[in-house]
C-alpha cells in the first residue's frame, strides 16, 4: 500500500471521527439552548395525530451537522481547496434558506415559515449557480457517468437545466423525508458513506493516472463526504427515536444540497435515484397523491409522503426508519460496484 492510499484512508477515517465528536459536543451544548429559547417544532394539524406529542421538541438542529461538517472538512482538506470551499458555500446557502424558514416558524409559532415560492426562488438561484459552475469546469463539463457501462453521456447544454432540476428536487425530497425520528439523517448517513468510498476509489485512480489536480479535488470531496457521514452519525445520537431535536429545514436543505453537490461534481447524478431510492419514492408519493386528488378527487395513499402511509397502516415508526435504512444500504452497496469501472 503506497503512501497516498494510506493518507486517503487516514483522512477518510479521521474526518468521520472528528465530525462525529464535534456533532456530539455541539448537540450536547446546543439542544438545551434551543429548549430555553423555546425554539420548538410546530407540528401541522393535518399530519398523523401521533405526531402532535412531538410539538415543542427543539428544532433547527441542522446547525449541529453544519458546524461539524465545516470543522472536519477544514481540518483535513489539503492542497487547492477552492473546489471544496464552493461545496461548503453552496451547502451553507441552502441551509440559510432553511434556517430563515425555521426561524419564522419558531418566532411566529406557526407550522409554515417562508412561502413555497420564496423557498423555490432561492433554491433555483443556488442550483443555477452550481449548474453553471459545473458546466464550465473542465473536470466536470456536460457529461454524466452511466453506472456499470464504463461510459460518460454528454448531454451538452441540457446539463444545466437537468442539474438544476436534480438539485431542487433532491433538496425538497430530503426535506419531505424528514418526517420521522432519524429517517432523513439515517438515510443520508448511508448515502454519504457510500460517496466517501466512491471518492476514495476515484481519487486513488486519478492519482495513479497522474491526474494530480483531479485527485486533489476528489480527495477533498471524499473528506467532505466523510465529514457529512460523521455529522449525521453524531446527530443521530440526538435525533433517533425518541428525538431530542429535529434538524428542521436548516438541516434538511443542507443534507439534500450536499448529496446532490457530491453527485454533480463527480458526474454521478444518475447514482442518486439508485442509492437514494427512498428519497425518490418520497417525492413520487407526494406527486402521485396530489395529482390523483386534483384529477380524481381520490387519494392513492392514506397520507403522503410515503412514510406517513406506512405509519397510518400500523407500522411502528422505528420499523419504518429501519427498513428505509436497510434498503438504502443495499442499494448503496450496489452503487459501489460501479467504482471498479469509473474512469
Amino acid at each position: 500500500m503506497n503512501d497516498y492510499i494510506q493518507k486517503l484512508i487516514a483522512n477518510l477515517v479521521f474526518s468521520v471521527i472528528v465530525s462525529f465528536i464535534v456533532a456530539l459536543a455541539i448537540g450536547y451544548g446546543l439542544i438545551p439552548v434551543l429548549r430555553r429559547l423555546k425554539f420548538g417544532q410546530q407540528v401541522r394539524d393535518d399530519g398523523p395525530q401521533s405526531h402532535l406529542s412531538k410539538t415543542g421538541t427543539p428544532t433547527m438542529g441542522g446547525i449541529i451537522m453544519i458546524i461539524a461538517l465545516i470543522i472536519a472538512t477544514f481540518v483535513f482538506a489539503r492542497g487547492n481547496i477552492q473546489h471544496i470551499l464552493f461545496l461548503l458555500a453552496v451547502t451553507l446557502g441552502f441551509s440559510a434558506i432553511g434556517f430563515l424558514d425555521d426561524l419564522i416558524i419558531v418566532v411566529k409559532k406557526r407550522s409554515l415559515g417562508l412561502k413555497a415560492y420564496q423557498k423555490i426562488i432561492g433554491q433555483l438561484g443556488l442550483a443555477l449557480i452550481v449548474a453553471l459552475y459545473a458546466y464550465n469546469d473542465p473536470n466536470i463539463g456536460s457529461k454524466l457517468y452511466v453506472p456499470f457501462f464504463n461510459i460518460y453521456w454528454d448531454i451538452g447544454v441540457w446539463f444545466i437545466p437537468v442539474t438544476v432540476f436534480v438539485i431542487v428536487g433532491w433538496v425538497n425530497g430530503v426535506n419531505l423525508t424528514d418526517g420521522l425520528d432519524g429517517l432523513a439523517s439515517g438515510v443520508t448517513l448511508i448515502n454519504a458513506a457510500a460517496f466517501s468510498l466512491i471518492f476514495f476509489a476515484t481519487a486513488a485512480f486519478a492519482q495513479s493516472n497522474g491526474e494530480t489536480l483531479r485527485a486533489v479535488n476528489l480527495g477533498n470531496t471524499m473528506i467532505f463526504a466523510a465529514a457529512l457521514t460523521g455529522a449525521c452519525l453524531g446527530f443521530l445520537r440526538y435525533n433517533a427515536y425518541p428525538a431530542k431535536v429535529f434538524m428542521g429545514d436548516t438541516g434538511a436543505f443542507a443534507l439534500g444540497s450536499a448529496l446532490t453537490l457530491m453527485a454533480v461534481v463527480s458526474r454521478m447524478q444518475i447514482l442518486l435515484p439508485i442509492m437514494g431510492l427512498m428519497f425518490l419514492l418520497t417525492i413520487l408519493s407526494v406527486i402521485i397523491q396530489v395529482g390523483s386528488y386534483k384529477l380524481r378527487k381520490k387519494r392513492v395513499f392514506k397520507m403522503a409522503p410515503l412514510h406517513h402511509h406506512f405509519e397510518l397502516s400500523g407500522v411502528p415508526e422505528t420499523k419504518i426508519v429501519a427498513v428505509y435504512m436497510i434498503v438504502t444500504a443495499i442499494l448503496s452497496l450496489l452503487c459501489l460496484l460501479s467504482i471498479n469501472i469509473v474512469k
